[in-house]
C-alpha cells in the first residue's frame, strides 16, 4: 500500500469517528497572531506548544528558513491576507537553530536535480532566461541575521501596515526554547 492510500484509509477512519469535532474553529485566529516558521519536522508539534498555541489561535505559514526572499511573493501575500482579511494583529517570524538552509549548496541542489532527471539544458535555459539561481536557492549562513533581514522585508512593504508588530525568533528545535532576535513592540 502507498503513502497515499494510508493516508486516507487513515482519514475515512478519522472521518467516520468525528475525530475532527475537537478541532472546531473558525478562519479567525483567536490570538489574531499568525507565525511564518520554517518547515522543519521537528517543529510540527514543538512549535504551537513552545509557544503555548493550539489549533484556532493562529495562522501557520511555513516554508524552507522561515524567510520572505521577495516582497511579491506568495509568503509575503499570504502574511498581508492574514493582515488585512484574518484579522491577525502581529507576526512572529520562527526560525531554528540546525536548519537545513543555513549555508545550503546551490550547486548541490541542482546537481540532485540533475540526478533525478532534470536535464543540463534545463538548468541551462533557466540561467540563459536570466534566473539566478544560485541566489535563488542560497539559504543563510546565520540564523539570527536571516531572521532580521525576514522582519525588516516585511515591516519595509509598502501594504504591511506600520503598526503591525513584526516579531523574529529563533527555536531551539529540541528543548522548544525561544530565543528573541527582535521585539516588534519595541522601536527600532
Amino acid at each position: 500500500m502507498g503513502l497515499l492510500n494510508s493516508l486516507l484509509e487513515h482519514n475515512r477512519a478519522f472521518v467516520e469517528a468525528r475525530e475532527y469535532e475537537q478541532f472546531s474553529t473558525d478562519k479567525f485566529p483567536d490570538k489574531n497572531l499568525v507565525v511564518l516558521s520554517c518547515m522543519d519536522a521537528r517543529l510540527v508539534e514543538l512549535l504551537p506548544k513552545a509557544m503555548g498555541l493550539k489549533n484556532g489561535d493562529f495562522k501557520l505559514i511555513k516554508n524552507a528558513g522561515a524567510l520572505v526572499t521577495h516582497q511579491w511573493g506568495s509568503v509575503m501575500r499570504s502574511l498581508l491576507v492574514a493582515v488585512y482579511e484574518l484579522r491577525a494583529e502581529e507576526i512572529c517570524i520562527v526560525a531554528h537553530h540546525d536548519c537545513g538552509m543555513r549555508a545550503i549548496d546551490p550547486s548541490r541542489i541542482l546537481d540532485h536535480a540533475q540526478e533525478r532527471g532534470v536535464s543540463a539544458d534545463t538548468i541551462a535555459t533557466l540561467r540563459g532566461a536570466g534566473i539566478d539561481l544560485d541566489s535563488w536557492l542560497k539559504g543563510f549562513d546565520n540564523v539570527q541575521d536571516s531572521v532580521r533581514h525576514t522582519v525588516a522585508t516585511i515591516r519595509s512593504h509598502p501594504l504591511m501596515p506600520k503598526d503591525i508588530p513584526v516579531h523574529g525568533l529563533v527555536i531551539h528545535p529540541a528543548t522548544g526554547q525561544l530565543d528573541v532576535v527582535i521585539d516588534g513592540n519595541q522601536p527600532d
